[in-house]
């Protein structure tokens, strides 16, 4: 009877899901703010400037009305003008010089957080189980994960040194007008700010899901892309480069639809706000040029209210394009915080410690396990590995072979039962000495675009070269690789497509031999490579397993006969184990395909070579 999976798949968020932006402004301070120090220097250097560019119109003004004194007054002329004109010039050079200041202190806290948050989204895709990378599409992702970066210096920029510096300065513009002129300033100033914001917002507001729709189609053009070059072999063998073509080209299309209307309502945006930046600025110099006719404003005040209007909106006249560039950045940040928010299924428990092995027993103890709650893959599954022996499993295809290493390198959890190392459960371990005590050569070998050397490297990062050179010996790889041009440093191309499938299933083995591990999974390890390699291996690995705990997933039975224990699995349960010789005794279902497989080499050795016929 099939019991049911007590623990349900924990639920994963929707990485197109739109997040609150306060939410995701929230998300995103705490990396400012570990640098505070930096962050509140930089503010008051923000303010200093606003404060110096207001000061350059007033002394404007003063320098103006000094020039209007009467002549019969030299001293004035002489003195206050020249006083005016070194206050002008300090001021316009502290504008620059906060300006410059604020840009210094600031620099290193955007950068910080932009390296944090991309090496931390970096760290947590790799935390991430297996289930969430066979259904990731890594063209859109890697296309997510830069604009979000980039997206977090924009916003910091846009906003710190443009928004607010802009809010600033409509502050001191508006107590000034407001504390020494006609109310009528302050007021035409007020509504005008107020009418430009929210008219700006309102339609910025709209042409955002223009954006966001442009995000997912450049995202989805881009997965296509990615995924057509990586399997150009296969588009090559089918001849469907104009079938990929099209669908690259339909991805193309929609985006094109969407950023047409993204710029016509761009255009409209940009001609209401110049409506209204008309309107107010010729209503304040209306009132100022009345003020100059009636003497109740001088030439100085009419210069002064109308620098104030040029300072306040030629910043405002980039604020659309501003709130735009911040509500895209939000918008990107939106998918790259969604990774972030990807739960962790496989986590390490709070009191996890390092796994210690001492012979490195494996058991599974009554494992059942599914995928999909839907249909269950394994059924009990209980059996021990004694420390350095080789227990071998067979089985037809899905019958859950590859799910017991996958298990036992704990890339996922099981429902019930347990899984032990030397009395250890993988799940109160860390996943870091676990995975660092087992090698595996897997049957689908995916290489480095790196050379050689390095791949067979990675199976301990930092090896001397005698040892990458005796691992590749152990592979029988050395002398293939001493034929190359350029030896260990050759480039085996993207997933090592450079190579051959023996070629590349033989670095793989030298790679999880420099590893070293206590426990050894071989999952179809010799599976690409012709008979005379195969042998020539094997021979090796049954030396290397000698002193190892090994579990082999194989489909071909002559390379396993002489195992120490076999499984025979069949849809997720052991129905057959023991050794070779008690397994063909008993006449099962191990005995069929035994006798299958050697019918099968029987015939091909009966079958009459080729004949080549030549012209």
């Amino acid at each position: 009877m099939r019991r049911s999976s007590p623990n349900s798949l924990p639920p994963q968020p929707d990485p197109n899901a739109k997040r609150n932006d306060w939410a995701t402004i929230g998300t995103l301070l705490p990396y400012l703010w570990v640098y505070k120090w930096r962050v509140l220097a930089a503010l008051i250097c923000l303010v200093g400037a606003k404060m110096a560019n207001v000061g350059v119109p007033l002394v404007l003004k003063k320098l103006i009305d000094a020039l209007t004194i009467s002549p019969t007054d030299p001293h004035a002329l002489l003195v206050l003008p020249l006083g005016a004109l070194v206050a002008y010039g300090a001021l316009r050079f502290s504008t620059t010089l906060f300006t410059e200041l604020r840009e210094f202190l600031f620099a290193r806290v955007t950068q910080r957080a932009v390296r944090t948050i991309a090496l931390k989204v970096f760290r947590h895709l790799h935390a991430l189980s297996l289930r969430f990378h066979l259904n990731r599409q890594t063209g859109g992702m890697t296309r997510d994960i830069e604009r979000g970066t980039r997206g977090v210096s924009s916003l910091v920029s846009y906003s710190l040194f443009s928004i607010l510096p802009t809010l600033v300065e409509i502050t001191l513009v508006l107590g000034y007008l407001g504390t020494h002129y006609d109310a009528w300033f302050a007021g035409i100033t007020a509504i005008a700010l107020v009418t430009y914001i929210t008219f700006t917002v309102t339609v910025t507001e709209w042409r955002t899901h223009f954006r966001r729709t442009m995000n997912e189609l450049d995202s989805k053009a881009n997965t296509k892309a990615i995924d057509s070059l990586i399997n150009y072999e296969t588009v090559k063998y089918f001849g469907n480069e104009d079938y990929e073509a099209k669908r690259y080209d339909e991805g193309l299309q929609k985006y094109e639809q969407a950023a047409v209307r993204s710029q016509t309502s761009l255009s409209f945006l940009n001609t209401g706000q110049s409506l209204i930046i008309a309107a107010a600025v010729t209503a304040i110099l209306w009132r100022a040029t009345q003020g100059v006719i009636d003497k109740t404003m001088t030439l100085g005040d009419l210069v002064l209210v109308n620098s104030f209007m040029i300072q306040l909106y030629i910043p405002l006249n980039f604020l659309g394009v501003i709130y735009r560039e911040i509500k895209q950045s939000l918008a990107d940040m939106e998918r790259l915080f969604g990774l972030l928010e990807q739960n962790r299924e496989v986590a390490d428990s709070p009191d996890a410690k390092p796994l210690v092995t001492h012979g490195a027993k494996v058991e599974f103890s009554h494992v059942e396990f599914s995928y999909d709650p839907k249909r269950q893959i394994l059924f009990d599954v209980d059996f021990t590995i004694p420390p350095g022996t080789t227990t071998a499993v067979v089985g037809h295809s899905g019958s859950g072979k590859s799910t017991l290493s996958r298990l036992l390198f704990r890339f996922y959890d099981v429902q019930q039962g347990a899984i032990r190392i030397d009395g250890q459960d993988v799940k109160n371990v860390t996943q870091d000495s676990l995975r660092h005590a087992i090698g595996i050569v897997p049957q689908d070998t995916v290489l480095f675009n790196d050379t050689i050397e390095y791949n067979i490297a990675y199976g301990r990062p930092g090896a001397s070269r005698a040892d990458i050179v005796a691992a590749a010996r152990a592979a029988s790889i050395h002398d293939f690789i001493e034929t190359l041009p350029d030896g260990y440093a050759t480039m085996v191309g993207e997933r090592g497509l450079k190579l051959s499938g023996g070629e590349k299933q033989r670095v793989a083995i030298a790679r999880t031999l420099l590893k070293n591990p206590a426990i050894l999974i071989f999952d179809e390890a010799t599976s690409a490579l012709d008979s005379k390699s195969e042998q020539a291996i094997q021979a090796q690995l049954k030396e290397i397993a000698k002193q190892r705990t090994t579990l082999v997933i194989a489909h071909r039975l002559s390379t396993i006969a002489d195992a120490h224990q076999i499984l025979v699995l069949d849809h997720g349960r052991i129905v057959e184990r023991g050794t070779h010789a008690v397994l063909i005794a008993a006449d099962g279902l191990y005995r069929q395909m035994w006798d299958r497989q050697q019918a099968r080499q029987d015939e091909d050795l009966a079958s009459p070579p080729v004949e080549v016929v030549q012209d």
